[in-house]
């Protein structure tokens, strides 16, 4: 049962908290945060049967995911305690109950083991996440809505009709299983290859919108702008993950099935567009809420990338997958802070951050250096695994491009982040910093410089089950 209530907790607490005054329904979100934590452990330490097997599957790479989430929730919690306090949402009620929503459905995600209720699951994400991107009732907000809404409903519609044709490979290859994926992979060389190509592309383009992968992209930067920035930090952080981990089930069972050259080529094609197009529009961006998500639109073509490439590709892919939550997630927070002492996005009404909030320039600056992929921060190490696997498997042309393109990255991104920090026009002077809002980031950014040093054995053991799985290896 532990399986199961680790996302049924977040759904109620979710329900009630719609119904609660903002004195109570600011601390159930740290309050849930803690709980949820608590059985995240409990999922590791003992890795319990699920009450459905079939349905729900404790795996490797939902382990991962499920950690991720819990850690990153609990600590946007706290900093949405002060962040709530000091921004001017009015229905505060919708935005707590919505949050715990948003938890609940990524969690379902995480433990989902049947294609369906894995689509369900990411479907749910969208609808919980909707109103948290609408929060501040703005036309800018409205426009962010709509189009996450439907992008992402359009895309969703293509990964259920792949996942029917998995049902048809299954029919003529007259396997009768459950349609699970742990099940299928097992089975997969008894499927027809020509419909489960077909079922992956579909599956692929579709979690592949709501992953933010180019050029399904398009409502990713706006949706992330627009929302709160504890939202934007679940948003960018934990969302992504979860529409990744569909993509990754799936290709399991290409890999088992013998065709992951076919669906690591397509990953490898979509994980650079998506570099690419992060690198064109983040030179010339100018709010810094956008550049962070054009900058998530790079990180999740960098793990598409890594995880096509194979090898130990997959295994740096997946410690991007976790850098990343943990470094983006800090950004956004930080972002939040800027956005409510400067009052704007726009990046040229900023300047001066070093001296005005020189706390939130250290979380800023970090962050900014820990995604740039400078070390001893683990996207270094995940990015360095992606290109030694890209050499070893001879995709020197494509590793070229990779290499290339996160140098464009590094280069825009490094102009705005200058002229956020030290340009002198705006005003000299100072910023209140409170410590509620400071400490959520340091925590997170020092996590990601301490599993750099010192990886638990779980964890490596868990990221080498999960590489091993869709056949990536040293």
């Amino acid at each position: 049962m532990v399986v199961e209530m680790v996302f049924l907790a977040p759904f109620l607490t979710g329900l009630i908290a719609f119904f609660l005054p903002r004195t109570l329904g600011r601390p159930l979100l740290p309050l849930t945060g803690v709980f949820h934590l608590m059985l995240s452990v409990m999922l590791w330490v003992k890795r319990p049967s699920p009450l459905f097997p079939g349905y729900f599957e404790v795996t490797p790479e939902g382990l991962l995911s499920l950690i991720v989430i819990s850690l990153l929730f609990f600590l946007v919690s706290i900093y949405a305690m002060g962040y709530l306090r000091e921004s001017t949402i009015r229905s505060e009620n919708i935005f707590n109950g919505s949050m715990l929503l948003f938890l609940s459905t990524m969690t379902m995600v995480t433990l989902s083991d049947h294609i369906m209720v894995m689509w369900i699951a990411i479907e749910a994400t969208t609808l919980s996440s909707a109103p948290l991107i609408f929060t501040y009732r703005s036309k800018a907000s409205l426009e962010a809505t709509w189009k996450y809404v439907l992008v992402c409903s359009v895309g969703i519609a293509m990964a259920l009709l792949g996942s029917v044709l998995i049902t048809i490979a299954m029919d003529i290859g007259k396997v009768n299983v459950p349609v699970s994926f742990s099940a299928l992979t097992l089975n997969a060389r008894q499927l027809d290859p020509l419909w489960l190509k077909a079922a992956f592309v579909f599956i692929l383009v579709g979690y592949g919108t709501k992953m933010g992968l180019c050029p399904m992209h398009t409502w990713l930067p706006d949706a992330h702008s627009e929302a709160p920035s504890p939202a934007s930090a679940l948003l960018s952080g934990v969302l992504l993950n979860c529409a990744y981990l569909g993509i990754f089930k799936t290709n399991k069972i290409m890999v088992a099935a013998g065709l992951g050259d076919f669906s690591g080529t397509i990953l490898m094609v979509f994980g650079l567009m998506s570099i690419i197009a992060a690198a064109t529009f983040i030179l010339k961006q100018t709010e810094y809420k956008r550049m962070l998500a054009y900058s998530s639109i790079e990180n999740m073509g960098i793990i598409a990338f890594g995880t096509g490439i194979g090898g130990p590709g997959v295994y740096g892919a997946l410690l991007c997958l976790i850098h990343h939550s943990l470094i983006k997630s800090s950004l956004f927070l930080t972002s939040g802070n800027i956005l409510l002492g400067y009052g704007t996005r726009l990046i040229e009404s900023t300047g001066s951050l070093a001296r005005r909030m020189p706390k939130t320039f250290v979380a800023f600056f970090g962050g900014f250096a820990a995604i740039s992929g400078f070390p001893p921060f683990g996207i270094f190490i995940g990015e360095l695994f992606i290109i030694l696997g890209a050499f070893k498997s001879g995709h020197y042309s494509a590793a070229g491009i990779f290499i290339f393109s996160m140098c464009v990255v590094f280069a825009g991104f490094a102009k705005q982040v200058m002229i956020i920090s030290f340009d002198d026009k705006s005003s000299r002077d100072k910023i209140l910093e409170k410590q509620d809002m400071i400490w959520p980031q340091y925590t997170l950014l020092l996590t990601s410089v301490f599993l750099c040093f010192w990886m638990p054995d779980t964890l490596y053991r868990t990221i080498v089950e999960a590489v091993t799985s869709i056949g990536g290896g040293f």
